[in-house]
């Protein structure tokens, strides 16, 4: 039996034949060829001849995938009941798509591994639910009404319509009586009715505050949403703007966020969460500046407090409020055109490690509380208001950017950390490490370890400063200066304030008929019918709140309206989320690891706090998919297309599912080949040809052992692969399978009751992968009833161990014979077999040999050399 190998990829580019022509010699690859090319071309009548079956030719999209994408939805056999006797729930869910247009490869690599995945389970007894819905509100959609003029409903729904055509063309096993749309009405009341309650409890408010603005995009971003200074929609740089903005209070659940130990999420996923809400444990210490600005003090946050007798100088963030009441009259005008140009750079540009640091004085002083020192105040653009209390105190000798800071300003840098053996001379660059505490008053003599406590003791004995934890974690901004999301259900009275609109009269409805101008306003200002309201409590002339909210409010507790079946009366159901949630399964890309998966996990805890729900996370398993690439580079509608409905058409859904899934590693990505796809094409003709054959002639019984025990080989395999996400290795096995099942047709070794049972076992494994051709095999031989709705087989671990074992034998490391042998064979043995074998002796002729080597269970490799 000639077997295929497999290493990561199987043959991801090269067909069956063209892998025989590099392994095999002239003889025994034509004899190799007939065989394939023989058992392809098999009959229905049985293994002597006659009209041949096989007519995977003529197989297209519109005689055979249409024909079950319309069967199984008229049937309904993948809409999950709520429950199922004997069948515990199972929840798959791949993160939804936003609308944008047509699905391109990049989701075709997304979402069929996700449905096999799901299909998969099952096949294995559950009772799976998975659902798909759009996630429709965004820029793209009002970019269009701007750009071209069309109504941002219509062309959502156009491209909601054109979406779901593609997921029903790939064959995708969805629950659609569970679709949802977030720019339904229907569902963004929901999202107001959680705005109401967040704001009822505390974890939904507005203030002044700078916000990341993106002046292409005419709206706020959230940090996550600011990718290396510059929106990640759009690309262009991002700025500050000071604007009344709405947040979520996310940081209340900073901690919380931090503990993911009961959650299966790849650990490059856990690591970004935990640095990106930073937590530091520090101390917070006030300078006083009261001879400056009476009763203030220039509060800052510091991890290393044991070096607080170094400070030299202090620096404000730009945007300080301090900054204007500290500026001297002689440094004003510095000062001002100092914070103006920082006020256009970026946050990134700002704090970057490459950047040399600048600063400008202010003329004012504080006073460092622990010896009453008076050092300089300075602003500085490294330092940020949106981090810690957007105040450093500067340690030159200490902190290798004050030092350097220091340097260029000729500030003094005072060791108060010595390093072992100093001399008391001047340090060459900034001393980082523990230390003996010097220049320290009462501490000095001490570890720098325990200097910083001893030091944080006294602080906080003299009320001068306190012990404090901050994160680098921002609260959630979720208003955006935009029309297509959901309304914000604010109303603002001259007389109430800011007045909650009722639950009664939710959902606040986007108005259709509004104008679309790049002036940096929202549609919703100037919409005078949406704008005027009267209010709720007092009944007079009010306005309405016309920031939208983030999209990314909608993503995050959608996978609950899915197990609710879209309530009218409320936004979940209770009890239907306990049968189905937390989500057993969530795939989707690991770019929304600060985003989407973060806010996700906040909706969460916050509902549960609510009462809403009483389980603390809400996927419990994560897999994240890599990148496809074509031709080595990223796909671009642009410049490197690569559009699915082409190759559907030619090839079929299942070809294509079946490609993409064998590229590689699902985790990795794959590059995707023109050429490639070819050889699934003619696997899975080979799986037409092989499972329409005509059996009666089968009565032999010499292979029956061989094919049984590559049967339950294949299905170890094929199940742990499946599990773990390796559809490539899975397919190969596959491969291998069906290419032994023909080996035992042709040899007509089995009989017709083991064979039949062989192929029935092929089919249903390649249910998951190849839905569509399965299905239809599985009916044109004689089952009843969906193969999707059967189990996976089982093994039977006896069954696999094997007396014999196959060894390829290679002569100067190229393939020319392969032995059975004792599985127990040892080396000396092994290799005497091998010489023995007619194609090795012929080559082995007239050379001498230099080496024999023998890998245990695999091959023998004998090195030669002309024989003088």
């Amino acid at each position: 039996m000639v077997k295929f190998a497999t290493r990561g990829v199987f043959l991801a580019h090269e067909c069956e034949l063209n892998w025989f022509d590099r392994q095999l010699t002239h003889s025994d690859h034509e004899q190799v060829r007939k065989r394939i090319l023989t058992t392809t071309g098999k009959s229905r009548s049985g293994p002597e001849g006659g009209e041949s079956g096989n007519d995977f030719d003529r197989y297209t999209p519109a005689n055979i995938e249409k024909k079950w994408q319309a069967k199984w939805e008229a049937d309904g056999i993948y809409n999950a009941a709520d429950h199922v006797e004997g069948k515990e729930n199972y929840f798959a869910l791949t993160m939804f798509p936003y609308p944008s247009g047509e699905l391109h490869m990049g989701h075709w690599y997304a979402y069929a591994p996700a449905d096999t995945y799901a299909r998969f389970k099952r096949m294995q007894g559950y009772n799976v639910m998975q659902p798909q819905g759009f996630d429709s509100f965004g820029l793209p959609a009002e970019n269009a009404a701007i750009e071209r003029g069309e109504d941002p409903r219509e062309w959502t729904n156009k491209n909601i319509d054109n979406s779901r055509r593609q997921f029903r063309e790939m064959g995708a096993g969805y629950d659609w009586t569970r679709e949802l749309a977030t720019s339904d009405p229907d569902y963004y009341k929901w999202n107001q009715y959680w705005f109401l309650k967040f704001y009822e409890n505390g974890l939904a408010y507005r203030k002044h505050g700078q916000a990341n603005w993106c002046p292409q995009d005419q709206t706020t971003l959230a940090n996550e949403q600011v990718k290396d200074g510059a929106c990640e929609r759009c690309g262009t740089p991002v700025i500050k703007r000071a604007l009344r903005q709405w947040y979520f209070a996310i940081t209340k659940y900073a901690d919380e966020l931090l503990d993911m130990d009961k959650i299966d999420w790849p650990e490059k996923i856990k690591t970004m969460q935990r640095n990106w809400i930073g937590r530091s444990t520090g101390t917070t210490i006030g300078f006083d500046v009261s001879e400056f600005a009476p009763g203030e003090k220039i509060e800052t946050f510091t991890t290393r407090i044991d070096t607080v007798y170094g400070v030299t100088f202090v620096v404000l963030a730009p945007e300080h409020p301090l900054v204007e009441k500290l500026t001297q009259p002689s440094h004003k005008a510095g000062v001002d055109e100092y914070v103006a140009q920082a006020g256009r750079q970026t946050e990134i540009d700002r704090t970057s490690t490459e950047r040399e640091k600048t600063g400008v004085e202010t003329g004012s002083y504080c006073i460092n509380p622990l010896n009453g020192e008076r050092v300089p105040v300075l602003v500085g653009d490294y330092v940020l208001a949106t981090y810690g209390t957007g105040a450093v105190m500067g340690v030159p000798a200490h902190d290798s950017r004050d030092f350097v800071f220091a340097k260029k300003y000729g500030l003094e840098i005072r060791v108060v950390v010595a390093p072992p053996n100093w001399d008391g001379g001047e340090l060459e660059e900034a001393w980082i490490p523990v230390g003996t505490q010097v220049n320290s008053g009462e501490f000095d003599g001490l570890s720098s370890t325990d200097g910083k406590e001893a030091i944080a003791d006294k602080i906080e004995s003299e009320n001068i400063g306190t012990r404090t934890i901050t994160y680098h974690l921002r609260d959630w901004l979720i208003s955006r200066q935009r029309y297509w999301g959901t309304p914000i259900p604010i109303i603002y009275c001259d007389d109430c304030g800011t007045v909650p609109v009722p639950e009664k009269d939710l959902p606040v409805i986007l108005p259709s008929n509004v104008t679309f101008e790049a002036d940096g306003k929202s549609p919703l200002a100037k919409h005078p019918d949406f704008m005027h309201v009267p209010c709720p409590d007092c009944g007079k002339d009010a306005k309405r709140e016309t920031d939208t909210l983030d999209t990314f409010v909608c993503s995050s507790w959608y996978q609950l309206r899915f197990a609710s079946k879209n309530p009218l009366e409320e936004p979940i159901d209770s009890e239907k989320v306990k049968q189905w949630m937390p989500v057993n399964q969530y795939m989707g890309g690991a770019e929304h690891a600060v985003m989407h998966l973060l806010y996700s996990r906040f909706f969460n805890k916050a509902l549960r706090d609510l009462g809403y729900l009483d389980f603390d996370e809400p996927y419990t398993k994560l897999m994240n998919q890599g990148m496809l690439i074509k031709d080595h580079k990223k796909i671009s509608k642009r410049s490197n297309p690569l559009t699915p409905d082409p190759v559907v058409e030619r090839h079929g859904a299942d070809t294509l599912r079946c490609y993409l899934m064998f590229l590689g590693p699902w985790d990795q990505g794959g590059d995707w080949s023109d050429s490639g796809i070819n050889g699934i094409r003619r696997w899975l003709g080979r799986v037409w040809d092989v499972a329409l054959r005509d059996e009666s002639g089968l009565n032999g019984s010499d292979g029956e052992k061989d094919l049984e025990r590559a049967s339950h080989a294949t299905t170890k395999r094929v199940l742990a692969d499946m599990e773990t996400f390796k559809f490539n290795t899975s397919i190969s096995a596959l491969m291998e399978f069906t290419t032994e099942i023909a080996r035992r047709y042709e040899a007509g070794d089995v009989s017709a009751a083991t064979w039949r049972v062989a192929v029935d076992r092929l089919l249903l494994h390649v249910a998951p992968v190849a839905p569509h051709i399965a299905e239809e095999l599985w009916e044109r031989t004689g089952h009843v009833g969906s193969i999707h709705l059967e189990l996976n087989p089982k093994f039977d671990e006896s069954l696999i161990v094997s007396d014999t074992i196959t060894l390829a034998v290679q002569v100067q490391g190229k393939l020319r014979d392969q032995i059975e042998v004792a599985a127990d064979i040892d080396k000396d043995a092994a290799i005497v077999a091998a010489k023995s074998a007619t194609n090795v002796a012929r080559h082995l002729e007239g050379m001498a040999i230099v080496k024999e080597i023998y890998v245990p269970g695999r091959l023998v490799n004998i090195v030669v050399r002309p024989a003088n």
